[in-house]
């Protein structure tokens, strides 16, 4: 039987590229990802009060999907618009909460800490992703050469200003101060990885402030993240990023989050951090560096096996 073919709609961001990939994967699609782009003044409305109509996004889709995976608010409109133009030959999964009507999707995963209801809502602990047990083990030997092997090892990963969080030099240089006290003076070794929103500024107070025995990683590079999430005794990422989070906790490795100030009410951050702290799986920053386990959390492969499950009865004939 030929795998059935996959569309993805996203804004282009890692964390939404992390979770409609990993979802296409587990779902064994053949895929390809479409990087919305909306016209004119449309990208500035909410889904809710935007018309359901192609002339809305410039992407021009007319080949024929089974299953269209969307994340993000520009993805939104043209998800519920090739359902509605193809009705019960695909299936739309959006991931995020639409801030549209449940009903436009076949199913909505969203995490918990968005307290979405509904009758095809699948609710995850934290986000879903890319990462996979098998990737992490294959990716190991990409920074192994470079590490002292006297030494335990602390993945650092840094993400980047939002409008929850900023990231102030007063800031960094606490954390990374807070990450030099806890690991390196404590005989760790430090692989220092950024994300797609991390200042280049930071990765260059990064290189000033540690020391040569450091590996600072200095562009995105997916197997240096991977790699380093495998290696590591610790993690420690910024507050900022729940998915960057969700996929370290695949490894089942102490987390620690560096929390920062916020500049704005984060309800949603605090109810995953709640979460996941009464998972056992984070804790916050502070002066100790302690070991604990927890289950490895792996909800891409439990979301896509109920999906599996339904998609059997689905004609897409």
């Amino acid at each position: 039987m030929s795998k059935l073919k996959g569309l993805l709609l996203t804004q282009g961001m890692h964390g939404m590229i992390s979770q409609a990939e990993g979802l296409a994967k587990a779902l064994d699609l053949d895929f390809i990802h479409e990087k919305i782009e909306l016209n004119n003044f449309w990208k500035f409305l909410p889904p809710k009060i935007t018309p359901v109509k192609n002339f809305v996004f410039k992407n021009k889709i007319e080949q024929y999907y089974n299953i269209v995976i969307s994340c993000g608010r520009k993805s939104v409109i043209p998800s519920i618009y090739l359902k509605k133009k193809y009705k019960s030959k695909i299936i739309n999964i959006h991931i995020q909460d639409p801030k549209v009507s449940l009903n436009n999707f076949d199913f909505v995963i969203a995490p918990e800490h968005d307290r979405l209801n509904g009758k095809n809502v699948l609710s995850t602990k934290g986000s879903i992703h890319y990462l996979t047990k098998d990737e992490l083990i294959l990716s190991q030997n990409y920074l192994k050469t470079k590490l002292n092997p006297n030494k335990k090892i602390v993945s650092f990963i840094i993400g980047g200003p939002n409008k929850y969080y900023s990231f102030d030099d007063s800031i960094v240089e606490d954390i990374f101060t807070r990450v030099k006290k806890n690991f390196i003076q404590r005989n760790y070794q430090a692989i220092i990885i950024p994300s797609m929103r991390t200042p280049k500024k930071i990765i260059e107070k990064a290189k000033s402030f540690f020391d040569n025995n450091q590996i600072i990683i200095p562009n995105i590079d997916k197997k240096a993240y991977l790699s380093s999430l495998q290696l590591a005794d610790h993690i420690v990422i910024t507050c900022d990023s729940t998915s960057m989070i969700s996929e370290a906790a695949l490894t089942g490795k102490p987390i620690y989050v560096a929390r920062i100030p916020t500049k704005k009410k984060d309800q949603r951050f605090q109810d995953f951090f709640n979460l996941f702290m009464s998972l056992n799986i984070v804790k916050n920053l502070d002066v100790s560096v302690e070991d604990w386990n927890y289950q490895k959390l792996d909800e891409t492969k439990r979301v896509s096996s109920y999906i599996k499950e339904k998609i059997k009865k689905y004609d897409f004939s």
